[in-house]
């Protein structure tokens, strides 16, 4: 505060102690109103919520999904939620940028899982067959590689900040699935294409940044440290449940929580 506005709080403040108005009980319409997120929610299943139960519709938005999280947050309010399950890239642009106007200030978005099949490429490891396994995990390698996941990322992430330009964008990664294991190869490796996928995620997020978005990266993987799949306390369903490989609603607060700190 500059010293001149410094010194008129303070005069302000003795007149109305002196007139007997306690400056506490000002009038809620004297006081500056806080700004308010207004919130748009984009992104595959981990954004809609699927396994937090309770669906609200077929994209398998969940009341217990981190964009309903954070609009209990006092100054975030969710005008949108446009993300659904088995989203991709190309659908986030196809048919979810419609959410967004020039009046959007806060976007979340979580996508790129589906891209790269990680659900898919989990499922054919849980099975006997290493070979097919270690075939899932060298073609996604090669995909990520290759830069065409990459591209789609920051092609997504600029054409959200072309349709918000007021609005921050918040990305984030994805958890481990599983438990690190130093005795099942095939965890450590499923473990590595999920750390392959976040790269990629922030990568592309810095490229956005560097052509001028503003937008940031949120990691959760720390957050669920301790709560992948064979642990003693598991966010993540296990098969053969529906919403196998997909957090539980306490994974969910984790994800809130870990949006909240960025905001």
């Amino acid at each position: 505060m500059k010293p001149r506005i410094r010194f008129m709080s303070c005069v302000v403040a003795v007149v109305l102690s002196a007139s007997g108005v306690a400056v506490g009980a000002l009038p809620a319409g004297a006081l500056p109103a806080s700004p308010t997120n207004k919130y748009v929610a984009l992104g595959d299943s981990y954004a809609a919520g699927q396994g937090g139960g309770d669906y609200l519709n077929d994209c398998l938005q969940s009341p217990s999904g981190y964009p309903a999280l954070l609009d209990a947050v006092k100054g975030t309010n969710l005008l949108r939620n446009a993300s659904c399950s088995l989203a991709t890239t190309d659908d986030v642009t196809d048919t979810q940028l419609s959410a967004l106007n020039r009046g959007t200030t806060l976007v979340t978005l979580t996508v790129g899982g589906n891209d790269l099949n990680v659900a898919g490429i989990a499922a054919v490891c849980l099975s006997p067959d290493l070979a097919a396994c270690q075939q899932a995990i060298s073609d996604a390698t090669f995909f990520v590689f290759s830069g065409q996941l990459s591209a789609s990322l920051v092609d997504t992430y600029t054409k959200i900040d072309a349709a918000a330009p007021r609005a921050h964008t918040i990305v984030t990664g994805y958890p481990y699935l599983f438990e690190p294991s130093a005795i099942d190869p095939r965890i450590t490796q499923l473990n590595m294409a999920t750390t392959l996928l976040n790269q990629a995620i922030q990568g592309a997020v810095v490229q956005a940044q560097l052509a001028g978005a503003s937008i940031e990266y949120v990691d959760v993987s720390g957050a669920f440290s301790g709560h992948g799949i064979g642990s003693l306390d598991p966010w993540i369903y296990m098969p053969p449940v529906p919403d196998a490989f997909h957090p539980t609603p306490a994974g969910y607060e984790a994800y809130a929580t870990a949006i909240q700190a960025a905001l």
